[in-house]
């Protein structure tokens, strides 16, 4: 048989070629429809469909949602306000009843705006019952007009019919008005179905605008100046977060995996029993931990599609009876339990602060830890700075561009000194002694506590060439209880291990194993600082500044001042963005 010819057949690869796109687009229409998942109104239990979730809430809670829709005459608007106003009410903690549910109650155009991400109730309403109204009042009422009367004869009847026919032509006409407004509503519940998937990743643009008003984002004062917009990169971030290259980093990260995992292990007499939540779970290792140490739930929050793998991970390691996952913002999720027992988190970002997510670990520490008794894993953290000197560096990253190849690329240097650089360096560049600036105890720190100036000094050390800037990184510590007192702010991750097997810490500094959040390097500027005196011994002090980068809600600009008792302080500012 000879073989086709794949440039003259084009036909069948036309057709072969349309055949798989159709293929195509129904398995994607079929993954779509397998991965529904509709959140109960009142409690954390996941459907399959708008039915079974109506079922289920009428059945166990006595809330007919059909028929409060029904009894109020809602439109496909009406119905969207009436699911965000009962989840607005379980996400305050408050009852829902049908008796208090009117029509006054649904006027704020405020229960438009999804309370739920991605609430599959909404994007499905197209397949509830269509509403009992005024369209079946209509048709029952023409239904008995021409009927004729029973046992008359054909002239009583005739006369009933002419009776009866100017009525029968106002219900007609106004049926036919009432299927065009039907039509109508549905085209519009189309569009609208369309508008809601396409801005439920934007959250109607409103995020931004609460992000940038958020003492997070704010000055030192809590403030935004008048006509300035501090710009919230969250839907970036939170996109970031969605790839398996970042995650994939973090979890071989064994000093990072290795301390949650071995405190949790560790201490399995905090968690069995308890209820977990784990913010920003990513691809839901650490809920899996909790799970695994005995937890009897755990409730794992995060806003990045990443989220649909966790789901995944956690059901294939058999852990979907303890585990619920909930897409979304922590601070603006409804969680199916008013108060948790632990908050665990992986919250850090490069010198400790920079990304902006521990607001967000305090805000449900406020909102959902027990008061009381409640732990946050980890629970404490020290932010350390230290004297830089290391020509080397400075030669292979700034002088480099004077001559490559033989040419001077010197403009490769503009703005070269204005960033923070996160790297990882060797011990040997450390030129002083150094200095715990920070010490945030989460159980007690406040967002306004995470914009601040703090005090530093250093004695210089024998290894000093120049001084070519400074390096920054943190420690983290995981208490068993949030009454201990061996954390003090000046101790190292180091030291407070040493001086117990029960104690799990870890460094990000240059004087344990390297981790992926490195250390934050800050060149000084050759161009514009004075050259600064060193010798062995030399006492160095002045201030270091942590503040909101501007026009980047989740950036950091730091500021550091130094000088010593024989030269005047000088400052620098540095971005991390």
């Amino acid at each position: 048989m000879a073989e086709k010819d794949p440039h003259n057949d084009l036909s069948d690869v036309s057709s072969s070629s349309d055949e798989e796109e159709w293929l195509d687009a129904d398995r994607e229409e079929d993954d779509e429809q397998e991965t529904v998942a509709v959140i109960s109104l009142l409690d954390d239990r996941v459907f399959p469909d708008a039915l079974s979730m109506i079922a289920h809430c009428k059945d166990k809670y006595g809330l007919d949602f059909l028929g409060v829709r029904d009894r109020l005459q809602l439109d496909f608007y009406g119905t969207i306000k009436l699911i965000n106003y009962i989840r607005q009410r379980v996400h305050e903690g408050a009852t829902v009843s049908e008796t208090d549910i009117t029509t006054e109650t649904l006027e704020d155009d405020r229960y438009l705006k999804p309370v739920l991400d991605d609430d599959a109730l909404i994007l499905c309403l197209d397949d509830l019952p269509e509403p009992k109204g005024a369209a079946d009042a209509a048709l029952s009422m023409m239904g008995d007009a021409i009927a004729l009367p029973v046992g008359g004869g054909i002239g009583s009847g005739e006369s009933a019919l002419a009776t009866e026919a100017p009525g029968v032509d106002t219900l007609l006409q106004k049926n036919a008005e009432l299927q065009a407004e039907l039509e109508q509503l549905s085209k519009q519940f189309g569009n609208y179905r369309l508008a809601v998937q396409q801005t439920l990743d934007q959250r109607w643009q409103a995020d931004d605008v609460a992000d940038d008003a958020s003492p997070a984002a704010a000055g030192k004062d809590g403030t935004v100046a008048a006509g300035e917009v501090k710009k919230d990169d969250s839907e970036y971030y939170f996109e970031s977060y969605a790839h398996n290259d970042i995650h994939e980093v973090m979890l071989k990260d064994a000093v990072r995996t290795n301390a949650y995992r071995d405190f949790i292990y560790e201490n399995k007499h905090l968690f069995a029993g308890k209820v977990v939540l784990d913010i920003g779970c990513g691809t839901g290792i650490l809920s899996m931990f909790c799970a695994r140490a005995g937890a009897k739930q755990v409730i794992a929050v995060d806003n990045s599609d990443i989220l649909n793998k966790a789901r995944e991970n956690i059901f294939n390691n058999g852990l979907s009876d303890v585990i619920t996952c909930v897409k979304g913002k922590i601070e603006e999720v409804i969680l199916p339990v008013k108060k948790v027992d632990i908050i665990v988190s992986e919250w850090m970002g490069y010198c400790l602060l920079y990304e902006a997510m521990l607001p967000s670990i305090l805000y449900a520490r406020d909102r959902y830890l027990e008061p009381e008794t409640g732990l946050l894993v980890p629970s404490h953290a020290s932010i350390w700075i230290a004297p830089l000197s290391d020509s080397d560096y400075v030669s292979d990253h700034i002088t480099y561009w004077r001559d490559v190849y033989g040419f001077d690329f010197k403009a490769m240097q503009d703005g070269i000194y204005a960033d923070t650089r996160p790297q990882i360096m060797p011990a040997s560049a450390i030129c002083g002694t150094p200095s715990a600036f920070r010490f945030l105890d989460l159980h007690t720190v406040t967002v306004e506590d995470l914009v601040f100036e703090a005090k530093w000094q250093s004695t210089l050390s024998d290894n000093v060439e120049a001084l070519d800037g400074f390096i920054v990184w943190f420690d983290m510590f995981f208490a068993t209880s949030r009454s201990d007192k061996t954390i003090e702010p000046t101790v190292t991750a180091q030291e407070w291990a040493a001086s117990s097997p029960d104690h799990i810490s870890f460094t990000t500094g240059p004087f344990g194993t390297e981790t992926h959040w490195k250390q934050g390097v800050l060149l000084l500027d050759r161009t514009k600082v004075k050259e600064f005196e060193t010798a062995p011994g030399k006492k160095i002090a002045g201030e270091i500044t942590y503040a909101t980068a501007d026009n980047h809600a989740r950036g950091l600009t730091l500021k550091v001042a130094w000088g010593s008792e024989e030269q005047e302080k000088q400052v620098q500012t540095w971005k991390l963005h």
